[in-house]
This record gives structure tokens, sequence and C-alpha cells, in this order.
């Protein structure tokens, strides 16, 4: 039996520039960060020579083939198992369209703990280029690279996404204040809202291949990336709220879905109650509102959203990793 630990992650500036449709004509970017939110898989001997996956339905199956689940059905044939194997999963946190990239942190962690499963050893390269392809190419999802990278490296990350297909990962060097001071101003609420992220997303894509204005925010996303990476290194959090909010005012822009009356009431009552900046999470339209703000107004901000639930987060500094191997003697 293998058990893997796969971080959520929240991301703060750049969302959309890792899509192919604006990356492969100039650099995307993004500062991720990964979070102690996690999804676990285990991978278990099975006593037949059938396949079973659970997760929200339970699938009990002769051959790879038969799978309806896509990313395990992927995920199997990729790594070489295609029999007497059982797959489960449990995630911190609700699994779909909260915006904490977690079809991306489950594909990784589904990979790691099959390669761990098959005696091999995977990198965190390679975990997030196969869950990119798995997602993207194979699946056909319209979606880009930022959450399969930072679940597979994990820690606070500025992540590049080139031309030629190639990404590079590269740790936010600051001080240890700096990570705290920043960690302890989020406030990451639950809105109760979910959304379809392919519907926005598909949308965002079309837009970015067909409208110059639309390239020009992402552009402008990109700079507010290597900004925030700078504020930070600099070790000026004060700066951070304000690029928040100037990515946020962009990325509304992006895809109509995004934001709505009701988030934006939100976001601006936050704002009212002292929060310097802020953004909704992943592709938009629900989700987790995340806010950024002095500690000493978080109690006002609260107050003046009290229909949203406060989730407390801290940074993850570590990627997926297997976390238990049980080896039949």
């Amino acid at each position: 039996m293998i058990i893997s630990r796969t971080p959520l992650r929240i991301s703060f500036a750049g969302g959309g520039s890792d899509l192919a449709a604006f990356y492969r004509h100039e650099p995307g970017a993004v500062v991720s960060v990964s979070i102690d939110k996690y999804i676990y898989i285990n991978a278990n001997a099975k006593f037949d020579h059938q396949i079973r996956a659970s997760y929200s339905v339970t699938e009990i199956v002769n051959s790879v083939e038969e799978l309806q689940h896509e990313l395990i059905r992927e995920a199997l044939k990729l790594t070489g198992r295609d029999q007497s194997i059982e797959i489960t999963s449990i995630s911190d946190i609700p699994s779909q369209g909260t915006g904490l990239g977690s079809s991306s942190t489950y594909t990784v962690g589904l990979l790691n703990a099959l390669h761990a499963f098959c005696g091999r050893f995977a990198s965190a390269e390679r975990l997030a280029r196969e869950a990119c392809y798995i997602e993207i190419e194979r699946c056909g999802a319209p979606i880009g690279k930022q959450d399969q990278y930072i679940a597979a490296y994990g820690g606070l990350q500025f992540i590049q996404f080139n031309p030629d297909e190639s990404v590079f990962v590269d740790p936010v060097i600051c001080s240890a204040t700096t990570r705290v001071t920043l960690q302890n101003r989020l406030l990451m609420l639950y809105t109760g809202q979910t959304r379809q992220t392919a519907t926005v997303l598909t949308e965002q894509r079309s837009k970015t291949e067909q409208d110059a204005r639309q390239r020009a925010n992402l552009r402008r996303l990109v700079q507010l990336a290597h900004d925030l990476r700078a504020v930070l290194v600099a070790n000026d959090v004060d700066a951070f709220g304000e690029i928040l909010h100037e990515g946020w005012m962009l990325k509304r822009q992006l895809a109509s879905g995004i934001s709505n009356d009701r988030i934006d009431a939100w976001y601006e009552r936050g704002r009212a109650a002292g929060a310097m900046g802020g953004k909704i999470l992943g592709a938009g339209g629900g989700g987790f509102l995340l806010l950024y703000a002095p500690v000493e107004r978080h109690a006002a901000i609260l107050a003046a959203l009290p229909e949203l639930r406060r989730v407390p987060i801290r940074f993850e500094p570590q990627g997926s990793k297997i976390i238990y191997v049980e080896e039949e003697l």
C-alpha cells in the first residue's frame, strides 16, 4: 500500500498566462504558494485482478479501458498498472469548483502514488509534466499549467511558462519574517458557491486567442507577477496588497464568469473593512475569496462578511510526497 499527500494551492498573480493561448506567443508567469490543505491518494494491491476506483462513486472493472474516471484511467495507462489495484482518495477541502487547484493536485498525487506503487521514484518535474499531459493533452481540459507545477514542487514559487513548452520553477527568496507576515495577513473565506472551471476557462482561452485587449491585460498580469516577486524579495509586504488588488481588477475583465454582483459586493465590503487587496481564487465565479489585510483588521473584515466561512491556512514548503509505504514480505 502506498499513500501520497499533495498540497492544494493559492495563486497570487499572473493567472491566465499559464494557458497555451498566451504563453505560446510570449512567456507567462505566476506567483503561487502551496498550503496545508491536502489530497491523499491511497493505492493498494487488490487480491483479484480487478481495478477498484473509489471517489464520489465506486467503480469496479476488469480493465483500465472500462474506467469512467478519465484521470484515473489515463494515469494507470501512463504508469503501466493495468490490474489488481484499488485507488481511493481523501481531500481536506471540497474537491470541485473551489479554486484551489484540486483537479491538478489530485492528478499529481495519483501519479506519485502509482509510480511508487510500481517501484519508481518520480521527480517533481516529472509529476508536473505528466499531470499536464494527462489533463490537457489526453483529457482535453481547457486549463493551464500552474496548478500541476505548484502541487508537485510546493513552496512559494515564481513559475514561468515558455513558448517552447518548458517551465521554470524558482523559489521566491524572502526573509522568514516576510513569509510569516504574508501568511498571517491572508484571510481565506469560503463563499459556499462552486462553479464549472471549464466554462470560465474556455471563454478565457477563446478571448485570449482573438482579442488584442485580452492579451494586453494578460501581459500586465504577467508583469504584476514579476512585481509581486520583486516586492517579496525586497521584504516589502505592504505593497503586496496593492498589487493583489490591481491584479483582481484586471482579472475580472478576462471572462464574464470570473466575478458576479455577489462576489463584487463581498470584495468591496472586505475592502471597506480594511482589506488592502484580494481576489477570487482559481478561475473565478465562486469558491474561496482571498483577502489581504493587517492582522488587526481581520476581526472587522470577518464581522463585515458574516456569511463567509474563514478557513485558516499556513504555507506548505513541500510538494507532493509519499508519506506511507507498506510492502508485502
